[in-house]
C-alpha cells in the first residue's frame, strides 16, 4: 500500500517537473490575447441586403485566417458571432493595416493561366471506359458525351497543384474530369503532351523556397510588430494580369478574369469518390450566365490562345489559386467532375470554395477598435497582483486554521500551477490558443474550486479524528468519503464551464475554458497528489503525536494500527 502511494506521488511530481522543463527549455509560454498584449480588433459584417449563407461566412473566416497568418501576425483570434466576424490582431498598431489584412471579398474568379514559375507537364488520359473517337490531327482523344480535364502532374523541379504529390523524373498518372458518363466502349485512344508556358514579360523564379524577396504583381509586404518583414497573399485584381500563389506554395501568372464562381449552381459542389479517388462534382447554371461563360473560357484554354497559352483555367479565391486544371475539351453540359490526387479534406475544401463562389459574400468593416499595449500590460500586471494577493491570503488562512497539514495545500497549488502553465503554453504553441484577461480571471476563480477540495478533505479528516480514530485510519476513511464530494462539486463546475463555453464566444469562452481546465486538473491532483501526500504524512512522525488542526493525535494508536496492518 505504501509503495503504491510513493509511486503515485513520485509520478505526478515527475510529470509536473518534466512538463515545466520541456516548456522552459523549448521557450514556450502562454500567448497573450488582445486585451493583455494590445493591438486592433476589427468587426466585419456582410453588406446590408446581401444574400449569403453560413458556409460563405465559414469560408470567409478561413480565408481571413490564412491571410493574417501569411503576414506573420502572432496568435490572431478570429471568431464568428452569428453574422459578424470579429478579428483580434495582437501586436498590430495601424488601423488601415488591420483593415487591409482582413480584406477578403469571398469572390471566386475564373482566370486563364498564362504560365507557372516552374513548367508543369501533363499527360492526357490514354483511355476512358466508354466510346471514344480520335480527332484527326489533334493528337488528343475525344469521348462521346464526355468532357475531360487533366490536372497537372509535377515533374522534377515543378510544383504539384490541387493536392498532388511532387514527383521526380517522369510525369505521374493522368487525372481527369467527366461531366457526363460515357455511354459506349472506347474505339481508339492516343496521347499527347502539353507543357505550361513560362512567365511572360519577366524572369520567373525557379525556386519559390529560395525566392522570398520576389513580390508578385499586386502583392503587398508589411511589417508587423514583433515579426520580420513578410510577404503575404496578394490582393486580387480580376481586371489585371497578376502572379498569384497556389495553395501548395507555387506561383502562376494569370490573366484577367473571364467569369466568377456564379457560373456554378449554388450548393451543388460536393466531394465524392470518382474513378477510385476523391473528386468534386459541380453543376453549371444553364444559359449564358452559366454554361456560356464557362464554355467561353474553356474554349480559349482548349485552343491554347494567346490569353490562355498554358491551356489551364485557374479557380482563384482572394488572391490564391485553389485549382488550375488543364482543359482538353471546349464544351461542357450540365455538370463538371474534377478528379485528381485529392485527399478527402482537399476535395471537401475545393467543393466549399466552389459553393461559396456561387453565392459570394461581401464584408465591410463595422467597427475598428484599438487596444494600446500599455493598457494591456497594466491589465496583466493588475491581474497577476490580484491573483498573487488572493493566493497569499488563502494560504495564510489555511495555515492558520489547519496548521502543519496546510503544507500539502501549498505543494498541491505548486503542482497545479505548474501543470496549468505548461498545458496553457502547449495550447498556445500548437493550437493557436491565447490567454486573455477573462482567461486569467477563470484561473483565479479556479483557485477557489481547488481550495474547496482541500477544505472538504480536511474537514472530513477532522471529523474522523474527533470520532476517536487514529490519524492514519482517519486519513484513509476521510479521503474515500471526501473524494466523492469533490467529484460531485467539480462535476457541477465542469458542467457550468462546458455550457458557458458552448453558448458563448470571445473572452467569455476563454473564461469558461480555463475554469474547466483548472477544475479537471483539480480532480487529477486531488487523487494523485493530495491523497498519497496526506496518507504518507499520516504514517510519518511529522503528524504522529502532534496537534493536527488543533487536535492531538495518539502515538500509541498509530503504532498499534501500523503493527496490525
Amino acid at each position: 500500500m505504501q509503495r503504491k502511494l510513493v509511486y503515485s506521488l513520485s509520478a505526478i511530481l515527475l510529470l509536473a517537473v518534466s512538463l515545466m522543463a520541456i516548456t522552459l527549455g523549448a521557450g514556450y509560454h502562454p500567448a497573450l490575447g488582445l486585451d493583455l498584449r494590445g493591438g486592433i480588433s476589427v468587426t466585419l459584417r456582410p453588406v446590408t441586403g446581401q444574400a449569403f449563407d453560413k458556409s460563405s461566412l465559414d469560408l470567409a473566416v478561413e480565408r481571413i485566417r490564412e491571410r493574417v497568418d501569411s503576414f506573420g501576425v502572432g496568435e490572431p483570434e478570429i471568431l464568428r458571432q452569428d453574422d459578424a466576424i470579429v478579428v483580434n490582431l495582437p501586436g498590430v498598431n495601424d488601423q488601415q493595416q488591420a483593415i487591409d489584412l482582413v480584406n477578403v471579398t469571398g469572390k471566386v474568379y475564373l482566370r486563364p493561366v498564362i504560365g507557372c514559375a516552374n513548367p508543369v507537364t501533363t499527360t492526357p488520359v490514354t483511355s476512358i471506359v466508354g466510346t471514344a473517337t480520335t480527332t484527326a490531327g489533334t493528337g488528343t482523344t475525344a469521348v462521346a458525351n464526355t468532357t475531360v480535364i487533366n490536372l497537372p502532374t509535377a515533374t522534377t523541379g515543378a510544383t504539384a497543384l490541387d493536392g498532388g504529390t511532387p514527383t521526380s523524373g517522369t510525369p505521374g498518372p493522368a487525372r481527369r474530369v467527366n461531366s457526363v458518363p460515357p455511354t459506349t466502349d472506347p474505339a481508339s485512344t492516343t496521347t499527347s503532351e502539353v507543357t505550361a508556358t513560362p512567365f511572360v514579360g519577366g524572369t520567373a523564379p525557379t525556386d519559390t523556397a529560395s525566392s522570398d524577396t520576389v513580390v508578385a504583381t499586386g502583392e503587398t509586404s508589411t511589417t508587423v510588430a514583433g515579426a520580420t518583414t513578410t510577404t503575404g497573399l496578394p490582393f486580387s485584381d480580376p481586371a489585371a494580369t497578376q502572379v498569384l500563389p497556389t495553395r501548395d506554395g507555387g506561383r502562376c501568372q494569370v490573366g484577367p478574369s473571364g467569369g466568377t464562381g456564379e457560373v456554378f449552381v449554388r450548393d451543388s459542389a460536393a466531394p465524392r469518390i470518382i474513378g477510385g479517388g476523391w473528386g468534386v462534382t459541380v453543376d453549371l447554371k444553364s444559359g449564358g450566365s452559366g454554361e456560356g461563360v464557362w464554355n467561353a473560357l474553356a474554349k480559349e484554354c482548349f485552343n491554347g490562345t494567346a490569353t490562355c497559352p498554358s491551356k489551364q483555367l485557374a479557380i482563384e479565391l482572394d488572391g490564391q489559386i485553389q485549382s488550375a486544371p488543364t482543359v482538353n475539351a471546349e464544351n461542357f453540359t450540365g455538370s463538371v467532375q474534377i478528379t485528381g490526387s485529392f485527399t478527402k479534406n482537399e476535395a471537401t475544401k475545393l467543393a466549399q470554395v466552389m459553393n461559396s463562389g456561387a453565392l459570394p459574400i461581401t464584408l465591410q468593416a463595422e467597427a475598428v477598435q484599438t487596444v494600446s499595449a500599455t493598457l494591456g500590460k497594466d491589465s496583466l500586471r493588475a491581474a497577476l497582483i490580484a491573483g498573487a494577493i488572493g493566493v497569499a491570503l488563502v494560504l495564510a488562512f489555511m495555515f492558520a486554521y489547519y496548521r502543519r497539514v496546510a503544507v500539502v495545500v501549498l505543494l498541491g497549488l505548486c503542482v497545479s500551477g505548474t501543470l496549468i502553465y505548461s498545458i496553457t503554453s502547449f495550447i498556445s504553441r500548437f493550437y493557436n490558443g491565447v490567454l486573455s484577461l477573462a482567461g486569467v480571471a477563470g484561473l483565479i476563480v479556479s483557485i477557489g474550486v481547488t481550495i474547496d477540495s482541500y477544505v472538504v478533505f480536511f474537514e472530513r479528516l477532522k471529523d474522523e479524528i474527533h470520532a476517536g480514530r487514529s490519524i492514519r485510519n482517519s486519513a484513509q476513511r476521510g479521503f474515500k468519503a471526501a473524494f466523492h464530494t469533490i467529484l460531485v462539486a467539480d462535476s457541477v463546475s465542469l458542467i457550468g464551464a462546458a455550457v458557458l463555453w458552448y453558448l458563448s464566444v470571445g473572452a467569455v469562452r476563454g473564461f469558461a475554458f480555463y475554469l474547466g481546465l483548472s477544475t479537471l486538473i483539480d480532480v487529477f491532483v486531488a487523487y494523485f497528489f493530495t491523497r498519497p501526500a496526506v496518507l504518507l504524512l499520516a504514517r510519518s512522525k511529522f503528524m504522529s503525536g502532534k496537534k493536527i488542526m488543533g487536535i492531538k493525535t495518539s502515538v500509541d494508536a498509530n503504532q498499534a494500527l501500523g503493527a496490525t496492518s
